[in-house]
C-alpha cells in the first residue's frame, strides 16, 4: 500500500504548476492490497455473470422463432445495451485494482465519460420505448400489429441508439477544452463529471448548468412518460375479465417496472438530489449500483417473471449441452 500511494503521489506531482494534465489518477476504492485483490475477484465474477446473463437472453431471442416479436426484440437489444454499459466501467476498474499507478490517459478518461453517459442515456430511451410497446400491446391490442410492425420497431431501436449517443457530445467537447493543471487525482472508479469539473483550473458554471439541464431533461421527460404509460397499462389490465390474462400482463409489466425503479431510483438520487454535498463514498455506491448491479440483476428479473423467456432459455441451455456432448 505504501508503494501504491507513493506512485499515485508521484503521478500527481508530475502535473503541478502550469503544465497541462496528460493523465488522471482514478483512486477507485482505496484500501489495503489484500482487499483490492478480493474486490477484483468479486467484480470479475459480477462481470462474467452479467455477460453470461445478458448474452443468454440475446441468444435465446435470436434462436427462438416464437420470440421474434417487438417485445423480445427490444429486450434483446436492451440486454446488448447492458453489456455495452458494463463494459464502459468494469474492465478499467478491474485493471485498476491490480495497478499501482491507477492512471488513465486524458483521452481515455473522456472517452470513458462519453460512452458511459451515452449508454446511460440510451438506456432511458429504451426503457421508454419498452413502456410504449407494452402500452400499445395492452391498451391498443387491435391496432398493435399494424402499428408496431417489425420494420417500425427496428426504426425506433435505431432512433434510441442514435439519440443516446448524440445526447452528450457537446458538453463533453467543451469539457475537454477546459484547463486541467493539477492536481489530477479523481476519487472515483470512473471519470465522472463532478470530480472532473472540480479539477479544472477555470470556473465552469456554464458547463455545469448545461450538464444539469441535459440530465434533468433526460430524466424528467422519459420517467413521467414511462410512469404514464404503465398507469394506462394497469388501468387496462384491471379491466381484463380473465384472471390468467391479468396475471400474465402484470407479470410482464411488473418486470419492466422493477428495472425502471432500480435504474431511475439511483439515477435521481445521484444527479437530481437537492443535496449537492453527497459524500464521495455515497456517490461511488450509487454509481456502482446503477452501472454494475442493475445490468447484473436485469436478466434475472426478466427471465424469472416471464414464462416464454424461461422456456426459450431452457431450449438454449439444452442446445448448448447438445453441442458440448458431441
Amino acid at each position: 500500500m505504501v508503494i501504491s500511494v507513493f506512485s499515485i503521489e508521484s503521478g500527481a506531482m508530475n502535473v503541478s504548476g502550469g503544465n497541462r494534465v496528460t493523465e488522471f489518477i482514478l483512486l477507485s476504492f482505496p484500501c489495503p492490497r489484500e482487499i483490492q485483490i478480493l474486490l477484483f475477484g468479486v467484480f470479475s465474477l459480477t462481470y462474467v455473470l452479467t455477460l453470461m446473463g445478458n448474452g443468454s437472453i440475446i441468444c435465446a431471442v435470436r434462436l427462438d422463432q416464437h420470440l421474434h416479436v417487438p417485445m423480445y426484440i427490444l429486450l434483446a437489444n436492451f440486454s446488448f445495451l447492458e453489456i455495452c454499459y458494463i463494459n464502459t466501467t468494469v474492465p478499467n476498474m478491474l485493471a485498476n485494482f491490480l495497478s499501482k499507478t491507477k492512471s488513465i490517459s486524458f483521452a481515455a478518461c473522456f472517452l470513458q465519460f462519453y460512452f458511459f453517459f451515452s449508454t446511460g442515456a440510451t438506456e432511458t430511451f429504451f426503457l421508454s420505448l419498452m413502456a410504449f410497446d407494452r402500452y400499445l400491446a395492452i391498451c391498443q391490442p387491435l391496432h398493435y400489429p399494424t402499428i408496431m410492425t417489425g420494420h417500425f420497431c427496428i426504426k425506433l431501436i435505431f432512433l434510441c441508439w442514435v439519440s443516446g449517443f448524440l445526447y452528450f457530445p457537446v458538453p463533453i467537447c467543451f469539457m475537454t477544452q477546459l484547463p486541467f493543471c493539477g492536481p489530477n487525482i479523481i476519487n472515483h472508479f470512473l471519470c465522472d463529471p463532478g470530480p472532473l469539473l472540480a479539477l479544472s483550473c477555470a470556473p465552469t458554471p456554464g458547463i455545469e448548468l448545461s450538464y444539469a439541464i441535459l440530465n434533468c431533461l433526460l430524466i424528467f421527460v422519459t420517467f413521467p412518460f414511462i410512469l404514464g404509460s404503465y398507469t394506462l397499462v394497469f388501468r387496462a389490465v384491471l379491466k381484463i375479465p380473465s384472471a390468467t390474462g391479468r396475471k400474465k400482463a402484470f407479470s410482464t409489466c411488473g418486470s419492466h417496472l422493477i428495472v425502471v425503479s432500480l435504474f431511475y431510483g439511483t439515477l435521481m438520487v445521484m444527479y437530481i438530489s437537492p443535496n449537492s454535498e453527497n459524500t464521495t463514498g455515497s456517490q461511488k455506491i450509487f454509481t456502482l449500483f446503477y452501472s454494475v448491479v442493475t445490468p447484473l440483476v436485469n436478466p434475472l428479473i426478466y427471465s424469472l417473471r416471464n414464462k416464454e423467456m424461461k422456456t426459450a432459455l431452457r431450449k438454449f441451455q439444452m442446445r448448448i449441452k447438445t453441442i458440448h456432448g458431441r
